[in-house]
């Protein structure tokens, strides 16, 4: 082979494997900062967001009810108002009877309760009717909540404690009923519960259950549940709070939340920054080498026969 083009295939062979090194290197460095921008970001998002729903958890539950006492939804012959506020939704832990008052007194009574079901007392029926879904997410934050207890007993006074569970979580006490007589199995003794959840509830899938006690001595004397209906499982509920309607744009700055944009917005900068070097350092070595490289060997002999003859490469007129 002959010398010269031995020498401008190796020139060539180091070229290509200069500028394929270059690219990758280049290549490989972007995709670094890029991976590191990424897990950073997702890292500091995910903290960001365990902080809120703990603040969430944290929040203090209030709702406001109607005692719509007999007569059902249509006629009641008595209505009340109240308001309720308890402690923050507990979202975790085992669901069962130690979460209620099965094991507690009603207060002002001071009789001993007994967490046996009494066979004298019985629900005919419950259910309910979910409303206010301003957002219409399919949350709601209104319960309405019909039940019908029944007795062996020609009349009986009783109460009723009404629980929400979060998930399959524990048992949250959300409404007490005032006292309320039941007759027989009289079906004009049903009683109403009307209630909107006004803060603290998160959007989830919820499960009502209703403890009846006897007024009298505050003993507890059965329940209903979701294990009893299905009607009081699987309920989409939220509070008002987080039910804003579609035409309203709120935006609470969240702890942490501006900081991940500044974050975002420092790496975007430094990265288009560095592609801005680049490219003005690629500019700059490509006239440095136009000026003072000499021209490679393929070009150079092609020169040095122009110079010899130039009729060579000479384009004939028409």
């Amino acid at each position: 082979m002959d010398a010269n083009i031995s020498d401008c295939a190796a020139e060539v062979i180091g070229m290509s494997t200069n500028i394929g090194g270059y690219i990758r290197s280049a290549k490989f460095g972007r995709v670094m900062v890029s991976l590191v921008v990424l897990v950073l970001s997702s890292a500091t998002m995910a903290a960001a967001g365990d902080t809120g729903v703990a603040t969430e958890e944290m929040k203090e539950r209030t709702s406001v009810s109607l005692h719509l006492v007999r007569g059902g939804r249509d006629n009641p012959t008595e209505i009340r108002e109240s308001t309720e506020s308890y402690d923050a939704l507990t979202i975790s832990g085992v669901r069962n009877k130690t979460n209620t008052r099965a094991s507690a007194e009603k207060p002002g009574i001071g009789g001993q309760v007994s967490q046996n079901t009494s066979f004298d007392f019985w629900f005919y029926e419950a259910d309910v009717i979910l409303f206010n879904d301003d957002d219409n997410d399919g949350y709601f934050f209104g319960i309405d909540l019909l039940f019908d207890v029944d007795t062996i007993f020609e009349s009986a006074d009783i109460y009723a404690v009404l629980y929400l569970s979060f998930e399959g979580g524990p048992w949250n006490e959300y409404a007490v009923t005032d006292d309320f007589t039941i007759f027989g199995t009289s079906s004009n003794d049903e009683f109403v519960l009307v209630t909107e959840l006004t803060s603290g509830y998160l959007t989830g899938s919820y499960d009502i259950l209703i403890e009846i006690y006897d007024a009298f001595d505050g003993v507890f004397l059965t329940e209903f549940g979701p294990a009893d209906s299905s009607a009081l499982s699987f309920l989409p509920l939220e509070d008002a709070n987080r039910d804003a309607p579609l035409n309203i744009v709120a935006f609470t700055p969240q702890g942490g939340g501006g900081a991940i944009d500044g974050f975002l917005l420092s790496a975007l900068m430094l990265l288009l920054l560095i592609s801005a070097i680049r490219k003005i350092w690629r500019r700059r070595n490509d006239v440095l080498i136009r000026i003072d490289t000499p021209a490679p060997c393929w070009q150079a002999s092609r020169l040095n026969q122009q110079a010899q003859d130039p009729d060579l490469y000479r384009v004939p007129r028409a």
